[in-house]
């Protein structure tokens, strides 16, 4: 395995358990040992070579497919950039649904598209919070107030917002 294709495997491997809110001594606690931190550090970094069987091991402790694993497995296999407008899905759930049904109703159907296997956060593109924003007949950075307001998402979204507003 070539070290550009390990350190890009070790990459994918580090966003899912990071996506899951596990750190590398949590993998090794949820897995009661099975998963040891320091090897999983060394697969992520690229020092050490996963086999196919160990890595369909790995993807099944994680809950993910395979090939979600897999780097080049996207689309021209470039990578996205990092995503920078993040829901807080558990804040979400107790947002009363008469304020925040359709966001909720939203949430739920880009978790169902992309397979998301999380549960606590979402990432959002800015397509989505414009589509948002029309749906709650409010500007984009006025919904990005609001969101704020209700600690779904993160303070930092205004930068992700009115950098796109200039």
């Amino acid at each position: 395995m070539s070290s550009e294709y390990a350190k890009q495997l070790g990459a994918k491997l580090r966003a899912i358990r990071t996506q899951q809110g596990l750190s590398l001594h949590g993998v090794e606690e949820k897995s009661q040992g099975r998963w040891k931190a320091v090897v999983v550090g060394s697969y992520e970094r690229g020092d050490r070579a996963v086999t196919v069987q160990r890595l369909a091991e790995l993807a099944d402790f994680y809950g993910v497919p395979v090939q979600e694993l897999l780097p080049g497995t996207q689309p021209g296999g470039a990578a996205e950039p990092p995503p920078k407008l993040v829901l807080d899905l558990e804040r979400l759930a107790h947002i009363p649904a008469e304020k925040a049904g359709p966001l909720q109703r939203y949430a739920a159907t880009i978790q169902s598209q992309r397979g998301d296997y999380n549960g606590k956060v979402l990432s959002i593109r800015q397509d989505d919070l414009r589509t948002l924003a029309v749906i709650y007949d409010q500007s984009p950075s006025v919904l990005t107030e609001q969101l704020i307001g209700w600690g779904v998402l993160d303070a930092d979204a205004r930068r992700a917002v009115h950098t796109e507003d200039v």
